[in-house]
């Protein structure tokens, strides 16, 4: 279990800076875009493609993040009348059905994104450099994939704790 939680923050520290890089570039591209069309009556064509698909990536990078810290959208008002094994059987069944329907998303991210494989279809050219649709969309399965590994691990969690509640008390 300690591997897998030292595994899913090593994740989230490349995720935190994989993100922040994106941002970066976003900011400095928008504004590198303004700058020549308002100024030189020009643009990069494909500035405009490229920023929203990390648009994409910062909105899967961050969903994972979330799902990591556990603020994903939640629900608790029955819970909270529940003692804490109640809770914890409770989280265990929400991140159970979490855990499947990412699954069903991660599964059906794939297929697209073998179909657009298949398709070779180019999103944008820089320079010579085709860039395929489907290298700016591997973000999708991706990051359902992460998504579907941490709510497994909160799952498996929270039934340890349902299941084995600690017993002994620390002695001050």
């Amino acid at each position: 279990m300690k591997l897998l939680l030292r595994i899913s923050n090593s994740v989230s520290t490349a995720e935190k800076t994989l993100a922040i890089i994106l941002l970066g570039l976003m900011i400095l591209l928008s504004f590198l875009q303004v700058v020549l069309r308002n100024i030189f009556s020009t643009g990069i064509l494909w500035v405009d493609p490229l920023l929203r698909n990390f648009v994409l990536w910062i909105a899967f990078l961050g969903a994972s993040l979330a799902t990591h810290n556990e603020k994903n959208i939640n629900v608790d008002i029955f819970s909270r009348f529940l003692p804490e094994r109640g809770r914890h059987f409770v989280k265990t069944v929400i991140y159970v059905f979490a855990a499947v329907v990412s699954f069903f998303l991660l599964k059906a991210s794939i297929t697209f994104l073998l179909d657009e494989y298949a398709s070779e279809t180019i999103l944008f050219t820089i320079g010579e450099l085709n860039i395929l649709s489907w290298w700016m969309q591997l973000i999708v399965p991706i990051g359902f994939g992460m998504m579907l590994f941490r709510f497994l691990l909160f799952a498996l969690q929270y039934f340890i704790k349902a299941v084995f509640p600690q017993t002994t008390k620390v002695v001050s």
